[in-house]
């Protein structure tokens, strides 16, 4: 952890002044005389954004000894102390000073059409298709390529660069409150450029405004600015010619489209070898969902192995929001025209937080082996078993996500390239997590977690208040940053009014202070659970072993037997009460419970160079330290602990085998657990069982939706119509309407794709989805159904 210094640091973290001038609440008075907070919540930060210790020690090990903090700047806020000159006049154009100041490196285009052109890839795709002119003409190549000549000629022009500047900086007031950055990594990447380095900045994606936020960062620290790709389609002609002489790479179809695109994958590799070669940075955006963008990590890596580039450092970067701008896939001039407008209207936003994490090496991440592909195996073989037979013990492995990269990016399927495709997997789930990991907690996020998760049916706002508190230490403590700062007042009364579409406020005269209940609508709890994403990656672990434990419960509950039940090889009590939890868990069935969770989970949850038992374990470990769960004490002559008076404990024995150890011929100690007494303990525990309650009820509802789909159906079809179920379902309990987003259903689709439920076809038409013969079986889908349901706390 590292202590903030007082130089003004804080200054830049309380709420903007807009905030900060509105009238006293009658509420805010009350809280004022019952609580004593702090001035600055988040005093103590933790460091974020250092690479991983395990994949890239030596990248780490330059950054020891580094570790002061160099604090927050906001990007709007420019005067005339950011230029070289004072005065009266400059403090009115401080901007356009500060700007003409910033360095712009120069990208000409040169011959890098030629240089595509003349790449045996490229040629060898135009071979396939008959495309290729006799005796190699360069310039029937060029007419065989126009539909990428825009893309391949796109350029960095520095004056046109620092124009758009000026005027996002202009327009970024109008849209934030405020845009912080953290300046604790940007001199490495200072180091890194002055080094020659070739830089990837990763983000993920969540907005077009990501695509903006990052080059402006760069530009206006004096850093090289990205080639940027932008999955959006923009349509408007010269908003498209104005973007491509910024750098920004603009596809010329969908990502999905692209993909039955013989010559796309050849063009956009050799591009994306000639901008590294020419030295310049790139940045890409990866959907942590469908995986999106993982073809242009796979192409560097890919680079990478012929030898074309040496190597590559990663740079990831994550961008909190206060509220999520929203943005279209297919931007025209009238949407640009439309939002302009709407600037000189509304109020800013909210504020947004940029963490840019250290740079680390690609190839060192790729040698050091600990991003194990060999343990990957099918969802179906991980858990089929435990599902259909009942069997008690899991498969040790982890779970092969290949969707994440299509196929077509590699011609065969050799045992060897299947290994390149599950690295490159890899590698894209370990930056999700790292950039999520480097992400902010923003007082929206925990305010709209604990009203989603906590206090679904409202709370008075001294509790929230109390419990806003409580839950930003609870972050600080697993070392994630926060994204606000100033009294516990103005945070949540800033938060509230950030979220107050999709709240319902009620002040009675009879109540101290007002009532807060969320809105109970698809578009508010949808709004609230995209907040609330990042606070559930913060306790994935707490929630995985609480969700473990409910199933647990759920199976004594099944069993009827009262309450005070050993699950382990002691036989069970019945008593007469049925309120207190007196159960006790053995740990090899709370870890196996833990375990079969895990390969249920959605990417980027876990880090591919962590193996998913070492995560159960941690998952319960951490039920263990946050107090919800307490080791049972067996009564015995001599306590675990005391290692003097256990009998043959400290024998020597000779060996040649290094791995050997003494305390392998000890009987394995059987560890169980309670859950704790305290009144607190079992409103925790549901709290974190709520986090993944959306994700696994999606997952139920869309089994469920299965006897009412006339299979096979395309991809695309089979998709909508999951996630129309999942909305009729929504509305028909008039709840839980958190299951039913688009991402929901398409997460659920993929994992019932992997654990053999639904079987893909491919056709003239595009991929067919339809139920495998095992599961038209109404038995095996309800098996699959209480599987899946036992991690629903009731």
């Amino acid at each position: 952890m590292v202590q903030e210094k007082n130089d003004g640091i804080n200054k830049d973290m309380v709420l903007p002044p807009i905030q900060q001038k509105r009238p006293a609440l009658s509420w805010e008075l009350k809280i004022k005389k019952k609580l004593t907070v702090p001035t600055c919540l988040g005093k103590f930060r933790p460091f974020v954004g250092q690479c991983c210790h395990q994949c890239t020690p030596d990248s780490l090990r330059k950054k020891l000894g580094q570790n002061s903090s160099l604090g927050f700047n906001n990007l709007l806020s420019v005067n005339e102390t950011h230029t070289r000159y004072r005065g009266w006049l400059v403090r009115r154009v401080c901007c356009m000073l500060f700007v003409s100041g910033c360095k712009a490196y120069a990208s000409p285009v040169s011959n890098r059409l030629e240089r595509v052109c003349q790449s045996n890839r490229v040629k060898e795709a135009l071979t396939a298709q008959h495309k290729a002119p006799e005796g190699g003409d360069c310039r029937g190549q060029i007419n065989s390529l126009s539909p990428f000549l825009p893309l391949i000629n796109t350029c960095i022009i520095p004056g046109l660069l620092r124009f758009v500047g000026w005027v996002m900086l202009k327009m970024g007031a109008s849209m934030f409150d405020s845009i912080q950055v953290n300046l604790n990594h940007l001199p490495a990447l200072h180091t890194a450029s002055q080094e020659g380095s070739l830089l990837v900045y990763v983000y993920i994606r969540q907005s077009i405004m990501d695509c903006v936020l990052i080059p402006l960062v760069l530009f206006c620290r004096s850093l090289r600015v990205p080639y940027t790709i932008c999955p959006f389609q923009i349509y408007s002609h010269s908003l498209r010619s104005i973007l491509q002489r910024i750098g920004v790479v603009l596809l010329p179809l969908t990502e999905k489209d692209a993909e039955m695109d013989s010559l796309y994958l050849p063009v956009m590799t050799s591009l994306v070898r000639e901008l590294l070669h020419e030295g310049q940075a790139i940045s890409v955006g990866v959907s942590a969902e469908s995986g999106q963008g993982c073809q242009w990590l796979a192409c560097i890596r890919q680079l990478m192995k012929e030898g074309s580039v040496p190597d590559v450092s990663l740079v990831p970067v994550g961008i909190s929001y206060d509220c999520v701008p929203k943005t279209k896939i297919q931007v025209g001039l009238s949407f640009v025209l439309q939002w302009l407008w709407s600037l000189l209207w509304r109020r800013p936003g909210g504020s947004v937080r940029i963490h840019i994490a250290q740079p680390f090496s690609l190839k060192e991440m790729c040698e050091s082996g600990r991003c194990r592909v060999d343990e990957w195996l099918p969802l179906q073989d991980l858990l089929l078993p435990v599902i259909l037979h009942n069997r008690a013990e899991s498969v040790f492995g982890q779970r092969r996500m290949s969707w994440l990269l299509p196929s077509s990016h590699y011609a065969s399927e050799l045992k060897e390239l299947a290994t390149e495709r599950d690295l490159s997997i890899a590698i894209t789930l370990h930056l999700i997590f790292s950039v999520t990991s480097s992400m902010a907690v923003m007082c929206t996020s925990l305010v709209s977690s604990l009203l989603l998760y906590r206090h679904r049916k409202g709370v008075s706002t001294s509790l929230l208040c109390h419990d806003v508190a409580w839950l930003t230490d609870e972050v600080l403590f697993r070392n994630r940053d926060v994204g606000f700062g100033g009294s516990l007042v103005e945070v949540v009364h800033y938060s509230l009014s950030q979220l107050a579409p999709h709240l319902i406020m009620a002040a009675a005269p009879s109540r101290k202070d007002p009532f807060i209940i969320p809105r109970p609508s698809l578009a508010a709890t949808l709004h609230l659970t995209l907040q609330a994403q990042i606070v559930t990656h913060a306790f994935i672990s707490e929630a995985v072993g609480a969700c473990a434990v409910s199933a647990m419960l759920c199976e004594v509950a099944n069993s009827g037997i009262g309450s005070r039940v050993r699950t382990s090889d002691v036989n069970g009590e019945e008593v007469t009460s049925d309120m207190e939890f007196d159960v006790v868990l053995c740990q090899s069935e709370l870890t196996e419970k833990a375990l079969q969770l895990c390969h249920l989970l959605p990417p980027g949850f876990m880090t591919p160079c962590q193996s998913s038992q070492s995560f159960a374990l941690d998952a319960i470990d951490c039920l263990v330290r946050c107090g919800i769960l307490i080791m049972e004490e067996i009564p015995r002559d001599v306590p675990i602990c005391d290692f003097w008076k256990r009998e043959e404990t400290l024998t020597w024995t000779t060996s040649d085998d290094p791995y050997q150890s003494d305390s392998d011929r000890e009987d394995e100690e059987l560890r169980s657990y309670k859950i704790s007494q305290p009144n607190q303990c079992p409103e925790m525990l549901f709290f974190l069982c709520s986090m993944l309650a959306g994700h696994l009820r999606a997952l139920c509802w869309t089994t469920t939706g299965l006897d009412h789909l006339h299979t096979p159906l395309p991809e695309a079809e089979f998709v909508a119509q999951i996630h129309s179920h999942l909305c009729d379902t929504a509305h028909k309990k008039k709840r839980h309407y958190e299951s039913c987003s688009e991402e929901a259903a398409y997460t659920a689709v993929r994992t019932l794709i992997d654990l053999g439920v639904l079987s893909e076809e491919c056709q003239k038409e595009g991929v067919f989805l339809g139920v495998t013969p095992l599961f038209q079986l109404s038995e095996n889908r309800q098996k699959l159904h209480r599987f899946i349901s036992q991690y629903l706390y009731n």
